[in-house]
């Protein structure tokens, strides 16, 4: 689909800045862009590795930039012709599916979606350490190791959390894969990460985003300036990372379209609108997002603490509440599967380890990592979950929206090109 996409009955549409087609406000909609498949939101979409993915976007901006061995896997090359210099920003948050329902509060963001824009999709697990890494290493998962909000550290009984993750496992043995970052300053690239102050040195920081000086931003007109101010400053080829995290933060906490996730929509666009205006001539700005976000009602949600039936048989509960790594006691991975199954119903799919890297989700698992995955791996369908009111933190049942499955409005995330 290369043209506008017609409001449903009853929904306005909005002129896109810039000149660009109109598209509607809605929160189930796609907004347009060069050849978007049409699938509804709650539809199953399979990561595109090798083409389409999350995975190959710093690869291809190193094309771009020069850098020996770099495949441009999105075909960036023709339109950045002559950049010496290239921003990635990444939006936390910023689905495909979620930009209409921006659109009110973002009108610039609207209208490079409209113009510029074109879909792509997460990695699997739809969930921000998992893509965090997958960006920063241009692997698949599967390969990185990085598998999922929380995983069990093999060998043992602890989850691992990697938004807390310390030093403990080491991060370059936990996440062995060489970063972008490392490889296009090996090859004479001026590399800048810029992301918030207390992430610096962290476990997730080090696996995604070691090779490159790290600057630290405190909220988004900070974050703008220290970009603008990395990219100016390169004499030679440049490569800067931005990270912005509070669209995803204000959804979790009060939902797609609530109050603070309009304002938070808006700050985006504000960020936007400084990185575009404040590029160089030689420069690009690549945008995107590590996932979408869906709304989770009450009435959607089981409780693994509150069923004896989920809880039987499982030794660790990791993952997230869209999508649950079981790992279980010995001989009851088949038990588990029919539990689960006879439980949840059409609310998830539920999968033994093995079929569950069959599917192709993660890319090819090395042995190493194999672990990290549940012996059983429960994906949710639809807007259902399942949360763990005292296994977990008490605010990890409590969020509004969630990710981490594979329907279209988790997966399909943004790629904004815009040359200075």
């Amino acid at each position: 689909m290369t043209g506008p996409v017609p409001p449903p009955p009853g929904v306005p549409a909005r002129p896109a800045p810039s000149g660009g087609p109109e598209f509607p406000v809605a929160p189930d909609r796609p907004a347009p862009g060069p050849g978007f498949p049409v699938a509804p939101p709650l539809e199953p979409v399979a990561p595109r590795y090798g083409g389409g993915s999350l995975a190959d976007v710093l690869p291809s901006a190193l094309a771009v930039l020069g850098v020996p061995g770099a495949v441009d896997l999105l075909g960036l090359a023709p339109r950045l012709a002559g950049v010496r210099r290239v921003a990635v920003l990444l939006v936390d948050g910023l689905g495909w599916y979620q930009i209409p329902t921006a659109a009110p509060y973002a009108p610039t963001l609207a209208g490079l979606a409209a113009t510029v824009g074109r879909p792509l999709t997460s990695g699997f697990p739809s969930t921000t350490p998992t893509s965090l890494v997958t960006l920063g290493t241009g692997v698949a998962p599967g390969a990185h190791g990085v598998l999922g909000f929380k995983v069990r550290v093999p060998g043992t009984d602890r989850v691992l959390s990697h938004i807390e993750w310390t030093g403990d496992p080491e991060p370059l043995r936990w996440q062995p894969v060489a970063t972008q970052f490392e490889r296009a300053r090996a090859a004479g690239v001026a590399v800048t990460v810029v992301s918030r102050p207390e992430y610096a040195g962290s476990g997730l920081t080090l696996a995604a985003n070691r090779g490159g000086d790290y600057r630290g931003a405190a909220d988004a007109d900070a974050l703008a300036t220290a970009m603008l101010t990395a990219l100016a400053a390169g004499t030679g080829p440049t490569l800067v990372s931005g990270y912005h995290p509070d669209l995803d933060r204000h959804g979790h906490l009060s939902g797609v379209d609530s109050a603070p996730w309009r304002v938070a929509a808006a700050v985006v666009d504000g960020l936007l609108a400084r990185l575009v205006d404040g590029l160089p001539q030689d420069a690009a700005l690549l945008v995107t997002a590590d996932h979408g976000q869906l709304d989770v009602p009450a009435a959607d949600r089981v409780d693994f603490d509150a069923d004896p039936g989920l809880r039987a048989g499982v030794r660790v509960l990791a993952g997230e509440p869209r999508v649950r790594y079981l790992h279980v006691e010995p001989g009851a991975a088949d038990d588990v599967v029919a539990a689960w199954s006879a439980v949840l119903g059409d609310a998830a799919r539920v999968l033994h380890r093995g079929e569950a890297v069959a599917t192709g989700w993660f890319g090819p698992v090395p042995e190493e990592h194999l672990r990290r995955v549940g012996d059983v791996v429960v994906v949710c369908r639809g807007t259902s979950a399942v949360v763990a009111t005292r296994s977990e933190k008490p605010i990890e049942s409590r969020l509004v929206a969630y990710h981490g499955a594979d329907t279209a409005a988790e997966m399909t995330i943004p790629l904004l090109v815009v040359r200075g």
